[in-house]
Protein backbone atom coordinates (compact mmCIF):
# COMPACT_ATOMS: atom_id res chain seq x y z
CA UNK A 1 0.00 0.00 0.00
CA UNK A 2 2.97 2.49 0.76
CA UNK A 3 4.07 1.72 -2.54
CA UNK A 4 0.89 2.69 -4.40
CA UNK A 5 0.42 5.95 -2.44
CA UNK A 6 4.40 6.73 -3.01
CA UNK A 7 3.48 6.07 -6.72
CA UNK A 8 0.03 8.24 -6.88
CA UNK A 9 2.20 10.85 -4.91
CA UNK A 10 5.12 11.36 -7.58
CA UNK A 11 2.06 11.15 -10.51
CA UNK A 12 0.30 14.49 -9.07
CA UNK A 13 3.76 16.12 -9.03
CA UNK A 14 4.16 14.85 -12.32
CA UNK A 15 0.44 16.30 -13.45
CA UNK A 16 1.44 19.70 -11.81
CA UNK A 17 4.57 20.35 -13.78
CA UNK A 18 2.62 19.05 -17.07
CA UNK A 19 -0.36 21.85 -16.18
CA UNK A 20 2.45 24.51 -14.92
CA UNK A 21 4.39 24.01 -18.77
CA UNK A 22 0.96 24.03 -20.88
CA UNK A 23 -0.10 27.23 -19.00
CA UNK A 24 3.32 28.90 -19.62
CA UNK A 25 3.15 28.18 -23.42
CA UNK A 26 -0.80 29.04 -23.48
CA UNK A 27 0.34 32.71 -22.26
CA UNK A 28 2.97 33.15 -24.62
CA UNK A 29 0.69 31.66 -27.72
CA UNK A 30 -1.48 34.72 -26.17
CA UNK A 31 1.26 37.19 -26.18
CA UNK A 32 2.99 36.45 -29.74
CA UNK A 33 -0.29 35.57 -31.70
CA UNK A 34 -1.14 32.72 -33.86
CA UNK A 35 1.24 31.70 -36.72
CA UNK A 36 0.37 33.32 -39.99
CA UNK A 37 -0.81 30.16 -42.16
CA UNK A 38 1.13 30.68 -45.72
CA UNK A 39 -1.54 31.04 -49.04
CA UNK A 40 -1.16 29.11 -52.05
CA UNK A 41 0.04 30.26 -54.73
CA UNK A 42 -2.92 29.53 -56.80
CA UNK A 43 -5.47 31.91 -54.26
CA UNK A 44 -2.57 34.82 -54.30
CA UNK A 45 -3.11 34.84 -57.73
CA UNK A 46 -6.60 34.91 -57.89
CA UNK A 47 -6.45 37.41 -55.49
CA UNK A 48 -4.36 39.66 -57.00
CA UNK A 49 -4.60 40.11 -60.55
CA UNK A 50 -7.97 41.85 -60.33
CA UNK A 51 -6.01 44.61 -58.75
CA UNK A 52 -2.19 44.22 -61.69
CA UNK A 53 -2.78 46.22 -64.60
CA UNK A 54 -0.37 46.57 -67.86
CA UNK A 55 0.62 49.97 -68.80
CA UNK A 56 0.96 51.23 -72.33
CA UNK A 57 3.02 54.64 -72.45
CA UNK A 58 2.59 56.58 -75.50
CA UNK A 59 4.56 59.56 -77.62
CA UNK A 60 3.30 62.53 -78.14
CA UNK A 61 2.01 61.01 -81.46
CA UNK A 62 0.00 58.38 -79.79
CA UNK A 63 2.56 56.17 -80.67
CA UNK A 64 3.24 53.43 -77.77
CA UNK A 65 6.67 54.16 -76.34
CA UNK A 66 6.94 51.77 -73.49
CA UNK A 67 5.23 48.87 -71.47
CA UNK A 68 5.04 48.12 -68.44
CA UNK A 69 3.46 47.06 -65.16
CA UNK A 70 1.64 48.53 -61.94
CA UNK A 71 -1.14 47.99 -59.32
CA UNK A 72 -3.61 49.47 -57.25
CA UNK A 73 -2.50 50.96 -54.34
CA UNK A 74 -5.61 53.42 -53.57
CA UNK A 75 -9.09 53.67 -55.41
CA UNK A 76 -7.93 55.20 -58.87
CA UNK A 77 -3.82 55.39 -57.67
CA UNK A 78 -1.45 52.91 -59.34
CA UNK A 79 1.79 52.19 -58.31
CA UNK A 80 5.02 51.43 -60.83
CA UNK A 81 8.03 52.61 -61.68
CA UNK A 82 9.56 56.12 -62.90
CA UNK A 83 11.42 54.39 -65.88
CA UNK A 84 8.07 52.71 -66.86
CA UNK A 85 6.17 56.15 -67.79
CA UNK A 86 9.46 58.06 -68.28
CA UNK A 87 9.38 60.30 -71.57
CA UNK A 88 5.67 59.68 -72.08
CA UNK A 89 3.08 61.79 -72.68
CA UNK A 90 -0.37 60.41 -72.05
CA UNK A 91 -0.76 56.18 -72.43
CA UNK A 92 -3.73 53.88 -70.81
CA UNK A 93 -4.01 51.00 -68.50
CA UNK A 94 -5.34 47.79 -68.43
CA UNK A 95 -6.31 45.47 -65.33
CA UNK A 96 -5.11 41.92 -65.98
CA UNK A 97 -7.98 39.73 -67.73
CA UNK A 98 -9.88 42.93 -68.94
CA UNK A 99 -10.46 44.94 -72.13
CA UNK A 100 -10.95 47.65 -70.75
CA UNK A 101 -8.66 50.79 -71.37
CA UNK A 102 -8.19 53.54 -68.57
CA UNK A 103 -6.75 56.79 -69.19
CA UNK A 104 -3.90 57.52 -67.32
CA UNK A 105 -4.50 61.30 -66.34
CA UNK A 106 -1.33 62.46 -64.73
CA UNK A 107 1.35 61.74 -61.65
CA UNK A 108 0.17 62.17 -57.78
CA UNK A 109 3.56 61.07 -56.32
CA UNK A 110 6.96 60.10 -57.31
CA UNK A 111 10.29 59.17 -56.10
CA UNK A 112 12.91 59.39 -59.01
CA UNK A 113 15.32 58.38 -56.51
CA UNK A 114 14.09 55.12 -55.77
CA UNK A 115 12.18 54.65 -58.60
CA UNK A 116 8.41 54.93 -58.13
CA UNK A 117 5.44 56.92 -59.92
CA UNK A 118 2.09 57.46 -58.71
CA UNK A 119 -0.41 56.90 -61.13
CA UNK A 120 -3.86 58.97 -61.42
CA UNK A 121 -5.97 56.26 -63.41
CA UNK A 122 -9.49 57.76 -64.71
CA UNK A 123 -12.36 55.67 -63.92
CA UNK A 124 -11.13 52.21 -62.78
CA UNK A 125 -12.70 50.22 -60.05
CA UNK A 126 -10.56 47.95 -58.66
CA UNK A 127 -9.67 46.40 -55.41
CA UNK A 128 -6.46 47.56 -53.91
CA UNK A 129 -3.18 45.44 -52.91
CA UNK A 130 -2.39 46.04 -49.01
CA UNK A 131 1.14 46.58 -48.57
CA UNK A 132 3.14 44.18 -45.69
CA UNK A 133 6.00 45.27 -43.71
CA UNK A 134 8.74 44.47 -45.87
CA UNK A 135 10.88 45.57 -43.21
CA UNK A 136 10.54 42.26 -41.50
CA UNK A 137 11.39 40.39 -45.00
CA UNK A 138 14.85 37.66 -44.98
CA UNK A 139 16.75 35.69 -47.14
CA UNK A 140 15.34 32.49 -47.95
CA UNK A 141 11.57 34.08 -47.97
CA UNK A 142 8.96 32.87 -50.80
CA UNK A 143 7.96 35.48 -52.73
CA UNK A 144 5.81 36.25 -56.05
CA UNK A 145 5.79 38.50 -58.88
CA UNK A 146 3.31 39.76 -60.89
CA UNK A 147 3.72 41.23 -64.42
CA UNK A 148 3.31 41.23 -67.98
CA UNK A 149 6.77 40.49 -69.61
CA UNK A 150 6.86 41.16 -73.24
CA UNK A 151 3.43 42.04 -72.92
CA UNK A 152 2.92 38.03 -72.01
CA UNK A 153 -0.14 39.62 -69.56
CA UNK A 154 -0.91 38.46 -66.09
CA UNK A 155 2.33 35.90 -65.84
CA UNK A 156 3.13 35.12 -62.19
CA UNK A 157 5.97 33.79 -60.87
CA UNK A 158 7.20 32.21 -58.00
CA UNK A 159 10.71 32.65 -56.11
CA UNK A 160 12.88 33.30 -53.00
CA UNK A 161 14.32 36.57 -51.94
CA UNK A 162 17.97 35.26 -52.44
CA UNK A 163 19.94 38.51 -51.11
CA UNK A 164 18.93 42.20 -49.64
CA UNK A 165 21.22 44.27 -50.99
CA UNK A 166 22.92 47.81 -49.89
CA UNK A 167 23.67 50.12 -52.70
CA UNK A 168 24.89 53.31 -50.97
CA UNK A 169 21.62 54.29 -48.55
CA UNK A 170 19.46 52.25 -50.22
CA UNK A 171 17.83 48.40 -50.23
CA UNK A 172 16.88 46.19 -53.16
CA UNK A 173 15.59 42.53 -52.52
CA UNK A 174 17.17 40.29 -55.16
CA UNK A 175 14.93 37.52 -55.91
CA UNK A 176 14.69 34.73 -57.86
CA UNK A 177 11.19 34.62 -59.56
CA UNK A 178 11.06 35.68 -62.97
CA UNK A 179 11.12 39.06 -64.45
CA UNK A 180 11.55 40.60 -67.73
CA UNK A 181 11.15 43.76 -69.48
CA UNK A 182 7.37 44.56 -69.08
CA UNK A 183 7.43 43.40 -65.86
CA UNK A 184 8.73 46.80 -64.47
CA UNK A 185 6.56 48.36 -61.96
CA UNK A 186 4.70 44.83 -60.96
CA UNK A 187 4.15 43.37 -57.59
CA UNK A 188 6.55 41.33 -55.18
CA UNK A 189 3.84 39.52 -52.95
CA UNK A 190 4.67 37.30 -50.09
CA UNK A 191 3.36 34.32 -48.57
CA UNK A 192 -0.11 36.12 -47.37
CA UNK A 193 -0.45 38.19 -50.86
CA UNK A 194 0.65 41.66 -49.30
CA UNK A 195 2.98 43.67 -51.47
CA UNK A 196 6.36 43.79 -49.77
CA UNK A 197 8.37 44.74 -53.08
CA UNK A 198 8.15 46.35 -56.86
CA UNK A 199 9.95 45.33 -59.70
CA UNK A 200 12.32 47.23 -60.84
CA UNK A 201 15.31 45.49 -62.70
CA UNK A 202 16.84 42.30 -64.32
CA UNK A 203 20.58 41.80 -65.13
CA UNK A 204 20.34 40.02 -68.86
CA UNK A 205 23.90 38.50 -68.49
CA UNK A 206 22.68 36.49 -65.68
CA UNK A 207 20.72 33.87 -63.70
CA UNK A 208 17.26 35.23 -61.97
CA UNK A 209 19.34 38.51 -61.10
CA UNK A 210 16.12 39.93 -60.27
CA UNK A 211 15.44 43.07 -58.29
CA UNK A 212 12.91 45.03 -56.73
CA UNK A 213 12.16 48.12 -54.24
CA UNK A 214 11.09 47.15 -50.92
CA UNK A 215 7.46 48.29 -50.05
CA UNK A 216 8.66 50.77 -47.47
CA UNK A 217 9.74 53.28 -50.10
CA UNK A 218 6.53 52.88 -51.26
CA UNK A 219 4.38 53.21 -48.16
CA UNK A 220 5.90 56.65 -47.61
CA UNK A 221 5.64 58.10 -51.07
CA UNK A 222 2.03 57.29 -50.51
CA UNK A 223 2.09 59.54 -47.22
CA UNK A 224 2.98 62.29 -49.38
CA UNK A 225 0.00 62.18 -52.61
CA UNK A 226 -0.19 66.25 -54.07
CA UNK A 227 -2.76 67.23 -57.06
CA UNK A 228 -2.53 65.49 -59.78
CA UNK A 229 -0.07 66.38 -62.77
CA UNK A 230 0.01 65.93 -66.25
CA UNK A 231 2.54 63.43 -67.57
CA UNK A 232 4.09 65.61 -69.91
CA UNK A 233 5.44 68.30 -67.07
CA UNK A 234 7.16 65.51 -64.84
CA UNK A 235 8.18 62.68 -67.85
CA UNK A 236 10.46 64.82 -70.17
CA UNK A 237 12.97 63.02 -72.43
Amino acid sequence: MKKIKHGKFFLMIFLIIVIFLFSISLSIYAQQGSPLVPLSASIIAKSSFPSVLMLVMEDSSGQPLSLGSGFFVREGIVATNFHVIEGAVGGYAKIVGQELKYDITGVVGIDNKRDLVLLAIKGAKAPSLSLGDSQQVEVGDEVYAIGNPQGLEGTFSQGIVSSIRQVGLETLFQITAPISPGSSGGPVLNTQGNVIGVTVATFKDGQNLNFAIPSYYLASLLRQIKPVTPLSAVTKP
